[in-house]
């Protein structure tokens, strides 16, 4: 029996993905053509509403009460269009755009709305390039749906333990949303927080990869005491957080980051989508599908 391989990070020029196949035999993901979308057709046209009717047809002089009546018809403002009906969109297709979580899963919050939860790490660098249009997305939701995140662990040589319990330390101290922007540049730009070597051409040793000290000081910026920051960090309600998480990032059946899941039972990873402006659409139609309980 052929045993799983570890997670590794594997960059792909457009839709690189912190994945734990290491596949060489599997399509590159840049490779993997972008749904096509489906010819547009046009909206049947509405029905004149009754109000307009009413104001647009002149009241016989002699009928007073008439005249009244479409009077304070024209008055009346029209009510709010209804939202369209949701349909189908054949150009997604479950079991190969998206998966089918079974049996459903909890959400990662403790939401009634429908939340779309971003997979993800700091140190993945898909998820840095991913991360401003996650930020779209999540204030384009409608009112009925939230925008949640759930850090992983599963790469330790990368420094992802270190950049979840950072997350979720941050997040119970209410600095996490502020300061996001900041992690990734600390990654990405400054290099404060990198797990790559000085070279930029490897990975650091682990015993040298930055730690929750450093991030401490990144959050710091943000209102966060680094004292603070720490004793929280290694407390029994972040160790059983932790916990959650891991359970979750199984239970969802996530392969790699950026995936987002979309009510604990939609499943969307890059691959599969064709891309990241697909994740998207895919996880405003998967919400637009839940809200009409399809």
């Amino acid at each position: 029996m052929l045993k799983r391989l570890p997670f590794l990070c594997i960059a792909l020029l457009a839709l690189a993905a912190c994945s734990h196949s290491n596949d060489s035999s599997a399509p590159a993901a840049s490779s993997a053509p972008a749904p096509t979308a489906a010819p547009a057709t046009s909206a049947p046209a509405t029905a004149p509403a009754t109000t307009g009717s009413a104001a647009a047809t002149p009241a016989p002089a002699a009928s007073a009460p008439a005249a009244a009546t479409t009077a304070a018809a024209a008055a009346t403002p029209a009510a709010p269009a209804k939202a369209s009906t949701f349909v189908e969109d054949p150009k997604w297709v479950e079991g190969k755009n998206y998966f089918r979580i079974e049996p459903a899963q909890p959400k990662v919050s403790n939401t009634d709305k429908i939340e779309v939860a971003e997979v993800f790490s700091y140190a993945c660098p898909s998820c840095n390039a991913f991360h401003p249009m996650v930020d779209q997305l999540a204030k384009s939701l409608p009112s009925d749906a939230v925008m949640a995140y759930l850090p992983v662990s599963f790469m330790p040589q990368e420094n992802f333990p270190m950049f979840q319990r950072a997350f979720l330390t941050a997040q119970a101290l209410g600095v996490a949303d502020k300061a996001n922007d900041a992690m990734y540049d600390a990654v990405w730009k400054t290099k404060e927080l990198s797990s790559e070597n000085a070279s930029g051409q490897g990975l650091k040793p682990m015993s040298e990869l930055p730690t929750l000290a450093d991030a401490a000081k990144v959050y710091a910026k943000y209102g966060a005491d680094p004292k603070e920051f720490l004793a929280v960090a290694n407390s029994f309600s972040i160790n059983t957080q932790v916990k959650r998480a891991d359970e979750l990032v199984k239970a969802y059946g996530v392969e790699g980051t950026p995936t987002i899941v979309v009510d604990g039972k939609y499943r969307i990873d890059l691959r599969a989508a064709g891309g990241y402006a697909q994740m998207v659409e895919l996880a405003k139609y998967l919400v637009a599908k839940e809200a009409a309980g399809k």
